[in-house]
């Protein structure tokens, strides 16, 4: 079994526990997941599963993707370029061959030009082929997949044991249980020291009305004469990478895709979380 799946946050309400106490939960819409790429130690030298989450249309893929998942690559343009006159070749030669000749001149002119013929026939033999199966990987052809991510196993499961194209819904987790939830938590730009880090801000008095959340000194003097690193300064505030550990699982609705967490989750609302099992370490 794996050890996470993919959701996204769709909003905080709340809900009501058996003894009547409110518990405010944050509904996130996770899986179904589909397994597009097992990872052993033989191969890679580590064990994962690669899973890939919201199916959606694509046009324009490139020909790695619909490889790795399984698709038929089409020709190149130049392939299908050389395949198309060959095509017009033929079609325009069954219309002129309306004669057969049998001047011994014309036969030794033509016995001069069949090496090239033979030799052109087969190439186009082989693109032929090539547009019938080109397939990069044996195994289903597995959709398109807005996210991929790669997950770990739980403890005591094979790699082996899981295949290509199967799906994991929220049923991984139970109630009660407790995960690990991983996002990007909000951005909130270029923010000063005050909101960014809780500093106080300078006093109101003494003819410093003006600087009330200004940060003040920041480095001392000849000794070391400089501002030494990791000073906590304004600057970029949120768009985090953040993970928020041992929230409760309250619901798990494999029906609708949806599980409910108690507590709040990094990220605003339509954002890309994983939704990872706790782990006592």
């Amino acid at each position: 079994m794996l050890n996470a799946l993919l959701g996204r946050k769709v909003g905080m309400t709340q809900v009501f526990g058996a003894n009547g106490t409110v518990i405010p939960v944050t509904v996130i819409e996770a899986g179904p997941c589909v397994v597009t790429q097992i990872k052993t130690v033989p191969h890679d030298g580590y064990e994962a599963v690669q899973i890939g989450f919201e199916q959606t249309k694509v046009k324009n893929r490139t020909r790695p993707e619909l490889g790795h998942l399984g698709h038929s690559l089409p020709l190149l343009k130049a392939q299908r370029k050389r395949l198309q006159t060959y095509q017009q070749e033929q079609r325009g030669k069954s219309k002129t061959e309306s004669a057969v000749a049998t001047d011994k001149a014309e036969v030794t002119d033509g016995a001069t030009s069949e090496a090239p013929a033979e030799k052109k026939d087969k190439q186009i033999q082989k693109l032929l082929r090539v547009q019938e199966k080109r397939q990069r990987r044996p195994g289903p052809e597995l959709g398109h997949f807005k996210v991929l991510r790669e997950v770990e196993l739980q403890k005591g499961v094979a790699a082996e044991n899981l295949e290509l194209g199967k799906e994991f819904d929220t049923s991984l987790f139970t109630v009660g249980e407790s995960v690990d939830i991983v996002g990007n938590s909000k951005g909130k730009g270029f923010q000063g020291g005050v909101k960014r880090h809780g500093f106080s801000g300078g006093p109101k008095t003494h003819g410093q009305s003006d600087r009330t959340r200004a940060p003040g000194s920041i480095g001392s003097g000849t000794t070391p004469g400089r501002v030494l690193k990791g000073t906590r300064m304004a600057g970029h505030m949120g768009n985090a990478h953040v993970t928020v550990k041992k929230l409760q699982v309250i619901q798990s609705d494999p029906e609708r895709n949806l599980l409910l967490v108690k507590g709040s989750v990094p990220g605003a609302n339509g954002g890309l979380l994983m939704i990872k099992k706790h782990v006592m370490r």
